[in-house]
C-alpha cells in the first residue's frame, strides 16, 4: 500500500496466479476458492480433533508414535512383501 492507496485488484490477481500456477482468472479464483475451502475444513477436523484431546479421550503419543503402525523388525518386513523364508 502506497500513500494510503491500495493497489489494483489485477496485481492480486496476477500474484495469486502466480502463487497457484494458474493462467487464467477463471482457473485462479476457483482454485484459491477450492484452496481456501480445503484449509478451513482441515481447521475445523484439527480443532475438533484437539478437544477430545485436550480432555485425555485419545492417546496422542500413541497416535503420533509411527512405529505403531509400520511392520517391526526384518522378517516382518519381508512378509508384507510376499519374499518372506515360508513363500
Amino acid at each position: 500500500m502506497r500513500d494510503g492507496v491500495r493497489p489494483p485488484l489485477r496485481n492480486h490477481h496476477e500474484e495469486a496466479a502466480e502463487e497457484l500456477g494458474t493462467t487464467t482468472k477463471r482457473d485462479t479464483i476457483n482454485t484459491a476458492l477450492r484452496e481456501v475451502t480445503a484449509r478451513y475444513r482441515r481447521l475445523r477436523a484439527l480443532e475438533e480433533a484437539r478437544e477430545p484431546a485436550a480432555d485425555g479421550a485419545l492417546d496422542m503419543d500413541l497416535l503420533l508414535d509411527k512405529r505403531a503402525y509400520r511392520p517391526r523388525g526384518a522378517d516382518s518386513a519381508t512378509d508384507d512383501h510376499g519374499t518372506g523364508a515360508d513363500g
